[in-house]
């Protein structure tokens, strides 16, 4: 696997090798020793999984304090864009996000370290999204940003009228009145 480093310190990208034939394709989409070595030690406890149709956005979630969850995250069918915010005080990126977008053709994996938001809009017909959280889910932890908070500045590639929100979604905090990480 080729491990990338964002612009924001604690993502990455991960660009699996994808070995391809006749037959279709084989490839290594987690392997802890590698993963350790390149971006350091996470003890994933949980895999989850969501389908979701075109024009979906889930997030900008997190959890916060004890509760704040790292994520490994992947497209298994589909497309999405798939955006982290820094929720992290005392960093140099607080506030910034990056966006990256993953498929089942790319094969693209995002590591987002505790101390972010997240979120993910669905850019195709229906997409099947997986991923590995470091922490248990606390309802009483979890926190909404906005997702469409001009202090964002998020480039979603669908207009706002077009997309399909939760209710706990559309009622997101801005990000200057949200929880954060010291």
């Amino acid at each position: 696997m080729n491990y990338i480093q964002t612009e924001i310190d604690g993502v990455w990208i991960i660009q699996p090798r994808v070995f391809s034939d006749t037959r279709g394709y084989f490839m290594e989409s987690f392997k802890m020793e590698e993963f350790q070595k390149n971006i350091g030690p996470v003890n994933f406890i949980q895999d989850n999984e969501s389908q979701s149709s075109y024009g979906v956005l889930r997030g900008l979630h997190y959890q916060t304090g004890e509760f704040s969850q790292a994520k490994l995250v992947r497209v298994i069918q589909g497309r999405v864009l798939d955006v982290a915010v820094d929720m992290r005080k005392s960093s140099p990126t607080f506030g910034k996000h990056i966006s990256v977008e993953l498929s089942e053709d790319n094969k693209r994996q995002i590591y987002i370290p505790r101390g972010f938001a997240h979120g993910f809009l669905v850019l195709s017909e229906k997409a099947i999204f997986t991923y590995k959280v470091d922490n248990v889910y606390t309802p009483a932890a979890e926190r909404t940003l906005l997702f469409n908070d001009q202090a964002l500045n998020i480039d979603w590639p669908i207009g706002e009228f077009d997309l399909i929100l939760s209710e706990k979604d559309k009622l997101g905090k801005p990000f200057g009145n949200a929880d954060s990480f010291e």
